[in-house]
């Protein structure tokens, strides 16, 4: 059983017969009432979002998902390839269950898919990604004293602002979660 005190951006639960992710929560008191829980879900399998408010410490089922490492191959207009590397067994998922996700996936590289019920639902990303600068302004001498950043661009489309000492070439750690820089490799 899953709480609301158990909710973090990304968590999976079951409500109403539909698995949805947590895409946003907060945690919300007012003098004299009880505590509430503010989220904001998207559903795995429409991807429609939905807003909901919820009381603390109300209980939810967890589903049951089985993870696989799949590579990811090609992307063919909205569907996006993946291969089980021991079974050889190909699956796609679209743009709309990948989400913003696409910026951070690399070919040849793998990654863990949410399966429920034998169907790839959605993939479950690293923290950070390692990717590397194709574009960049070149940095000015002398301009290093303060905290400047730059656009960068990154290998698989992602724009980013990075310290002036990035050139292109360089690897660097991207959050996935909020696609900020984290730290050149």
């Amino acid at each position: 059983m899953l709480s609301t005190s158990d909710f973090r951006k990304g968590r999976k639960l079951a409500l109403d017969g539909e698995l949805y992710e947590i895409v946003d929560f907060q945690h919300a008191r007012t003098a004299q009432r009880r505590a509430n829980v503010w989220t904001r879900l998207k559903n795995l399998k429409t991807g429609s979002v939905l807003e909901r408010t919820f009381a603390a410490g109300e209980m939810f089922d967890e589903p049951n998902f089985e993870q696989r490492k799949m590579q990811y191959m090609y992307t063919t207009g909205s569907e996006y390839h993946f291969m089980d590397q021991k079974s050889y067994e190909q699956v796609e998922l679209s743009t709309e269950q990948i989400g913003d996700y696409k910026w951070y996936l690399v070919e040849n590289e793998e990654y863990k898919i949410l399966f429920f019920e034998g169907n790839p639902l959605s993939l479950d990303l690293p923290a950070a990604a390692v990717l590397k600068v194709v574009e960049s302004e070149p940095g000015v001498k002398g301009d290093s004293v303060s905290n400047l950043t730059k656009g960068a661009k990154l290998q698989t489309g992602l724009s980013v602002k990075v310290p002036l000492f990035v050139k292109e070439g360089d690897m660097v750690k991207v959050d996935t979660r909020t696609g900020e820089y984290l730290e050149r490799m």
